[in-house]
């Protein structure tokens, strides 16, 4: 198949999607957030959430992030195993909890920072492995 070694380039894009992924995140949670206000017990009030969230340019933001991080995930997948691409853009990992503390002031748990450790550990074992091929 492939075994193509990941060049300058190829890695730029794996970052760039991982950041563009994580936007897509915020992007996304804002505009539910937008739509929370709404009681989800009843027709008017799943309607009124709806309208909240479409109403907010938030979600149209994610849905262009989302049409980019495709464009930039097929271009690098074009280059690159799929099994190499996944472990190096999993840095959206760290980076979606930094941005939920930061811009969201979410609460991240000391436990939930260790699983997000030992995926990151698993994340370059893969990497590794990949190089012995």
């Amino acid at each position: 198949m492939f075994k193509k070694k990941i060049t300058l380039t190829i890695f730029l894009l794996l970052v760039f999607s991982d950041f563009l992924e994580t936007f897509t995140q915020f992007c996304f949670k804002k505009s539910a957030l937008a739509g929370s206000a709404a009681a989800l017990n009843n027709l008017s009030g799943i309607f009124g959430f709806f309208q909240g969230v479409f109403l907010t340019w938030f979600l149209w933001l994610g849905f262009i992030a989302v049409a980019l991080t495709f464009i930039i995930w097929s271009t690098v997948l074009s280059r690159i195993d799929l099994s190499v691409a996944v472990p190096v853009a999993s840095f959206s990992y760290v980076l979606v909890p930094l941005v939920s503390i930061i811009l969201l002031q979410e609460k991240v748990s000391i436990l939930r920072w260790e699983g997000i450790f030992f995926i990151l550990i698993g994340v370059i074992f893969v990497s590794l492995s990949s190089k012995e091929r």
